[in-house]
């Protein structure tokens, strides 16, 4: 089974995500947090599989969760869920060790896809932002 905490500040957002994932067999939603400081406490208590997580979040962004998890070497995988598909947001994701990276306008089975692709420790990138972070810079 794979344990999931939830990172968003809409809460509705956080609710659609959750009852996706409640569906399926393999994965279990054990937390949910609405800001930054909320996830990286949860995931300091619970120790989750996978979070999947906002970047744009109050009181600490995805990027400083990230690198706060990455400094405390906790082995909690990251999945970064996203409206923004910029260059500089994917990289620095990447580089702070999240293993995937999804746009929000993707579909329900990509995000499952990569929940279960970063339990394992691989890495998944939209179809977009892969096409962002390959393309070299003119």
């Amino acid at each position: 089974m794979i344990n999931v905490i939830i990172a968003d500040d809409h809460n509705l957002v956080r609710e659609g995500i959750r009852a996706l994932l409640e569906k399926a067999d393999d994965i279990t939603v054990v937390g949910e947090a609405e800001n930054g400081q909320e996830a990286l406490q949860l995931v300091l208590a619970n120790q989750p599989d996978v979070l999947v997580m906002d970047i744009a979040m109050p009181d600490m962004n995805g990027i400083q969760v990230l690198e706060q998890l990455r400094d405390e070497e906790i082995p909690t995988q990251v999945v970064i869920l996203s409206m923004y598909a910029d260059e500089i947001f994917v990289r620095q994701a990447l580089q702070n060790g999240a293993k995937g990276y999804l746009l929000k306008g993707s579909f329900k089975e990509e995000l499952l896809l990569t929940i279960r692709a970063a339990s394992r420790g691989a890495t998944y990138l939209s179809p977009s932002v892969s096409e962002t972070v390959l393309t070299p810079a003119s």
